[in-house]
């Protein structure tokens, strides 16, 4: 259920000294890629800011809560007993934040030296800034064009999923170069710092989107608010992308990530015209079809080889 205010759900605890900083990491399996993230914050983050790392698990079908506990004693483990959801995990921990930055990290990144002290020291300029977000590369240094995004109109969409136009597409935000500062639409959920002050103001993740298009919807409800979403792109954070859910989205996945494109649609863009609405709906539908017969044929050749 979607939050708008920090009535509906975020408390203002009293704490004898808050920290500078709180981190929220959503686990679902994936051990080495966690353990990865939490070494890097370790090194890179813990020795210069004060922070509390806390680290949500989806009831992960591996060892990896039992790994955190062991390994990483100074996080704060929190252990569901189901898998709700992105959304509901983050927002979890998010009701109760006291610091004044919050970072919600995905676990398959790692996050050097300098990056959070630097993205903070961006924002003091301008107290409107609420979120923030980096440049994120993967494995191989390529940059992830998921980093800096634009509100994607059905144009937009029909762009960005033709693979010939995909690097021209306005839903890439190509107006902020890759390493440059500027103001977006919206950063990706994989690397989200968050002001306190903003997150009081608009809320928690819309626990709707189970996951998927979360980041995206909360990006949007920032910016109707009057609180503005920079990119940086001076400073880089790996995303291995993947590490949990795979780098092919299997059925569940796939279903929840075209799902999350009717919902955003219909609570930001619907509504004008009916015929429009239809076709839109239509063709995610459509979409979801051709995505999940490419992949069926694509692990079956897989398992013929």
């Amino acid at each position: 259920m979607e939050s708008d205010s920090a009535a509906d759900g975020i408390a203002a605890l009293d704490r004898p000294r808050a920290p500078a900083l709180e981190v929220v990491i959503v686990t679902y399996g994936g051990p080495v890629a966690v353990s990865n993230c939490l070494r890097s914050l370790q090194a890179n983050v813990l020795p210069t800011i004060d922070t509390v790392v806390h680290v949500v698990d989806n009831s992960s079908p591996d060892e990896t809560p039992d790994l955190i506990e062991a390994e990483f004693p100074w996080v704060r483990l929190h252990r569901r007993a189901d898998n709700a959801g992105f959304a509901v995990a983050n927002n979890q921990v998010l009701r109760t934040v006291v610091a004044p930055w919050i970072l919600v990290l995905n676990p398959d990144t790692e996050v050097p030296s300098g990056v959070i002290e630097h993205l903070i020291r961006s924002s003091k300029a301008e107290r409107r800034i609420g979120l923030l977000g980096c440049r994120l590369v993967q494995a191989d240094g390529t940059f992830d064009h998921a980093s800096k995004r634009s509100f994607p109109s059905p144009l937009d969409a029909l762009d960005y999923f033709t693979p010939h136009r995909r690097s021209r597409s306005r839903y890439l935000a190509p107006h902020v170069d890759e390493n440059a500062a500027g103001y977006v639409d919206a950063v990706n959920g994989a690397f989200m710092l968050v002001r306190r002050e903003a997150l009081l103001d608009v809320g928690l993740f819309d626990e709707q989107f189970w996951m998927y298009g979360e980041d995206l919807d909360w990006c949007k409800r920032f910016s109707d608010r009057g609180w503005s979403v920079l990119y940086d792109g001076r400073v880089t954070v790996t995303h291995l992308k993947g590490a949990s859910s795979g780098k092919r989205r299997g059925p569940f996945l796939n279903w929840h990530f075209h799902r999350s494109m009717a919902i955003f649609y219909r609570k930001h863009q619907s509504g004008r015209y009916r015929l429009v609405d239809a076709f839109v709906y239509a063709g995610i539908g459509a979409r979801l079809v051709v995505s999940m017969a490419t992949n069926a044929m694509a692990s079956w050749l897989g398992r013929g080889r």
